[in-house]
C-alpha cells in the first residue's frame, strides 16, 4: 500500500526549506523545542490554513508546496496579495496585532506544512533575539515592499500588471513553470478572468510566454520587464 501522506513528518534538522526561513539560524535547544512542539501535515490542493476573520492559533511553516494569501472584496471576489512558497512562515503577523486574520490562506497545490502553536511560537520569540530581530526585519521589509507594489500596480494598465505579475510568479516558481489556474492568476493580477485569458493569448502570440495546458513558461523575461516598466 502507498504511504499515508497525511502523516508525513519532516524533522527540523533535515528540513531543506529551513535554510530559507526565519528559523535558518536556529540550533541546539531552540531547534529541539520547535521539533518537539510542532505538528507536520499533508494538505491537498485548495485546503484552507486559516480563514479571514478567524483568530490566529499559531504559525504555518511551508516545508513543501505553495500557499495563496488573499482577501475578498464586497462582492466576494478574491484578491491574491502573495504566493508563499517553501521556507516561508505564514500567519505570524496577526499574532502580534492581537486581531483576527485580515486575510485567508489556501494551498495552491499539494503541500507539506508544519504548525507551531501561538504560545510556543511567542515563547521562542521572547527567548530568541535572532528570531525576534528576523521577524522585525521581515515585517519592515514586507511593509515597504507591499506599499511599493500597490503604488506601482495601481498606476499600471492591466497588460502591464500581467507582465509584472508573471515576472514575480516566475521568480516564485523558480525552476518550474508557473502553475496557477486562470482564475487565480486573474485574482493575482486584479482583473476579470475573461480579460486575463485574452491578454495571455496576446502574450503567447507576441512570444512573451508559452503555455503547457495550464502551466505558463516565461520565454522573454527582458521583454516582460520592459512591458511592465520595471
Amino acid at each position: 500500500m502507498p504511504p499515508n501522506k497525511s502523516h508525513k513528518h519532516v524533522t527540523c534538522q533535515n528540513c531543506l526549506a529551513r535554510k530559507d526561513s526565519l528559523f535558518c539560524s536556529m540550533t541546539g535547544d531552540d531547534l529541539d523545542t520547535i521539533e518537539s512542539n510542532k505538528s507536520c501535515s499533508y494538505f491537498k490542493k485548495d485546503q484552507p490554513l486559516f480563514i479571514e476573520g478567524s483568530l490566529p492559533r499559531g504559525v504555518f511553516c511551508i516545508n513543501d508546496g505553495k500557499v495563496k494569501i488573499y482577501s475578498r472584496g464586497e462582492e466576494g471576489k478574491e484578491q491574491i496579495i502573495h504566493v508563499a512558497t517553501s521556507g516561508e512562515i505564514v500567519g505570524f503577523r496577526a499574532m502580534f496585532s492581537g486581531e483576527p486574520y485580515s486575510v485567508a490562506a489556501n494551498t495552491l497545490e499539494e503541500s507539506n506544512i508544519c504548525f507551531i502553536s501561538k504560545s510556543d511560537f511567542l515563547n521562542l520569540v521572547d527567548t530568541n533575539s535572532t528570531l525576534r530581530n528576523g521577524i522585525l526585519k521581515e515585517l519592515s521589509k514586507e511593509l515597504a515592499d507591499r506599499a511599493s507594489f500597490i503604488k506601482n500596480m495601481a498606476q499600471k494598465s492591466v497588460r502591464e500588471r500581467l507582465a509584472a505579475s508573471l515576472l514575480l510568479l516566475d521568480d516564485i516558481y523558480s525552476e518550474d513553470y508557473i502553475n496557477l489556474s486562470r482564475e487565480d492568476l486573474a485574482n493575482f493580477v486584479g482583473t476579470a478572468t475573461e480579460t486575463l485569458i485574452r491578454l495571455l493569448k496576446d502574450f503567447k502570440d507576441e512570444g512573451f510566454v508559452k503555455t503547457h495546458v495550464r502551466k505558463i513558461e516565461v520565454l522573454d523575461k527582458e521583454g516582460l520587464i520592459q512591458l511592465a516598466g520595471s
